[in-house]
């Protein structure tokens, strides 16, 4: 894993200052000022702080804070690109209108020198570019933050295409996160609102998925395992990898000779035939999700070609999603309930497919639910829009503070994402009728009588287990007990205001006496005329009696304030 350390928090010194002010100047830029002089940057970092420019341009005065977030996540680079692509696919740590805007972010930058290409081939494989390929194109066909791809022709000559890494991008990655845990850090320190979304768990996660995307090896194997998916059926193409010329820093693939599914004027020009090519993409997506639950996340037009005879052939594959059986059919009942307008069934589904921190008002999610209904469901079935029903069950999770699992969430936006291809090649196509098939069987594979006796082996067989392991608990929790091992510790809840009325009326009992011994005490001591007298009254007395009304009146103040006498 990434080597990410709580630095700064340790001590004063930073290792990575002119990086560090870069972001911050960028921050500061884009309207951000204020969270930073939130987070007391100046308490750990103090060289070189006061050059930073603090206004804003009036350009981005007119921006909400979701876009100024996304461009200043494109100024400062490919880690913070990466980040704003992942926080839009987890609604779990992010809110609905931050993901809208960061699924945004374009990962295109400067392609890197061929030179640094064949230094990359030369540590991977200890051969020159020549030695290993036949012929290996200068100019990369695309680039991006993480690597670049480049078309060769093998030994052999078949046609690749091979992505390589950009040469560094590990120890820019490296200073990048530990200046995010920095941050992070310190917000969960200083911000309240902040430290409810953990930030620091954000900034762990994001170096966790970060490290299985550029690993390219991974990505192979992604490829491998959805091309054995679709075995055996023709009108599905998923490209050959080279395992022995793949590594986790090059990845070479079979070269694809075909359109892209967003070209449809040359899906038109070479007489192929859109609705079939509709209906086959949307078989693809939904046969993943629904028969396998292993799936590309990320269908969008660019990463889908068609070729000759209709075929859909899927690329890059380092964004994936995984949802097990029990998860695809809760989803399956969710969608059924809402169709079938059966709200209590519904909400008792969401909360079984999301978690939280506190039980919400099921009363008004009840409500909540029906009125979502209502908006989606009066039209007819085949004018449903899947994606935005979707959508908008995601924005009500959100509202009630129901965190939505990463990969149920990047099935939802790959179903979302596969209906709008769809409606631009075939505005008749009906996401909804299309997915009826998979929806029915995912509910009928509950009944199989296979199924029936493989969760009736498995209830027996967690019951024997339980029955055998139970008395020996039982008799290792007496044990701990006689060995005074246990201790129980009694933490209540709810008392607090009844002990803090306990002190208050204690405290104005307590005041009352003192006031009420003053008035008394200086009384007897005017009466006995105790010295030194001013005007024959005894001084010691007047004052007991101006101590006393004081105390009296600030009492009362006190009394008036709550409300209450």
């Amino acid at each position: 894993m990434f080597s990410i350390r709580k630095i700064g928090v340790i001590g004063r010194t930073y290792r990575h200052l002119n990086r560090y002010r870069q972001i911050l100047a960028i921050l500061f830029k884009y309207g951000f000022g204020d969270l930073l002089e939130m987070l007391k940057i100046d308490q750990y970092i103090e060289v070189g702080l006061k050059m930073l420019t603090r206004k804003r341009p009036a350009r981005e005065e007119k921006l909400t804070r979701p876009q100024r977030l996304r461009m200043a996540f494109e100024e400062l680079g490919p880690t913070y690109i990466k980040l704003g692509q992942i926080l839009s696919t987890r609604p779990d740590l992010v809110p609905v209108e931050f993901i809208q805007e960061l699924s945004k972010l374009q990962d295109t930058v400067p392609p890197f020198r061929f030179s640094e290409v064949q230094k990359v081939v030369e540590l991977e494989f200890g051969l020159s570019t020549g030695e290993l390929f036949e012929h290996l194109e200068e100019d990369p066909l695309a680039s991006a933050s993480i690597g670049q791809v480049h078309r060769a022709v093998l030994k052999d000559g078949e046609a690749v295409a091979v992505k390589f890494q950009r040469p560094g991008i590990h120890k820019v990655i490296e200073v990048d996160l530990e200046i995010m845990l920095h941050l992070a850090t310190l917000a969960e320190r200083h911000i309240e609102e902040f430290a409810l979304h953990r930030p620091v768990k954000i900034v762990e996660e994001f170096a966790r998925t970060l490290e299985k995307e550029i690993d390219y090896k991974i990505e192979a194997t992604n490829m491998e395992r959805i091309a054995r998916q679709f075995l055996g059926v023709p009108y599905i193409y998923i490209p050959k990898v080279f395992r022995e010329m793949t590594t986790s820093r090059v990845l070479t693939t079979e070269f694809i000779e075909g359109i892209k599914i967003s070209k449809i004027d040359r899906l038109d020009a070479a007489g192929l035939d859109r609705k079939l090519i509709t209906a086959r993409g949307a078989d693809l997506v939904l046969r993943q999700v629904f028969d396998h639950g292993f799936f590309h996340a990320d269908p969008h037009p660019g990463n889908i070609f068609v070729l000759p005879d209709n075929v859909i052939c899927l690329l890059d594959f380092g964004m994936v999603g995984n949802v097990d059986r029990q998860t695809r059919e809760d989803f399956v009942e969710l969608i059924d309930s809402v169709v079938r307008q059966q709200e209590a069934r519904a909400v008792e589904v969401l909360l079984k497919l999301t978690y939280w921190e506190e039980v919400p008002d099921l009363r008004a999610l009840e409500r909540e639910v029906a009125d979502f209904m209502g908006r989606h469901l009066y039209k007819p079935l085949g004018e449903i829009e899947f994606g935005k029903l979707l959508h908008d069950l995601l924005e009500l999770a959100t509202r009630f503070r129901l965190r939505v699992p990463p990969d149920i969430f990047l099935m939802m936006k790959a179903l979302s994402t596969v209906e709008g291809v769809g409606q631009m090649l075939d505005p008749d196509f009906d996401m909804v009728s299309q997915a009826a098939p998979f929806i029915a069987r995912v509910k009928l594979e509950k009944f199989a009588p296979q199924r029936i006796a493989d969760n009736f082996i498995d209830l027996t067989s967690k019951l024997l287990r339980f029955l055998h392991q139970f008395p020996k608990d039982m008799l290792d929790l007496a044990t701990m007990i006689r060995q005074q091992k246990i201790s129980l510790q009694i933490q209540h809840k709810g008392l607090d205001t009844l002990l803090a009325t306990h002190d208050q009326i204690s405290n104005r009992i307590s005041f009352s006496i003192i006031i009420a011994a003053l008035i008394v005490g200086s009384a007897l001591i005017v009466i006995s005329e105790a010295p030194p007298l001013f005007f024959g009254i005894s001084l010691i007395g007047i004052i007991g009696f101006f101590a006393a009304a004081i105390m009296g009146i600030w009492l009362l103040v006190a009394i008036l304030r709550k409300g209450k006498l």
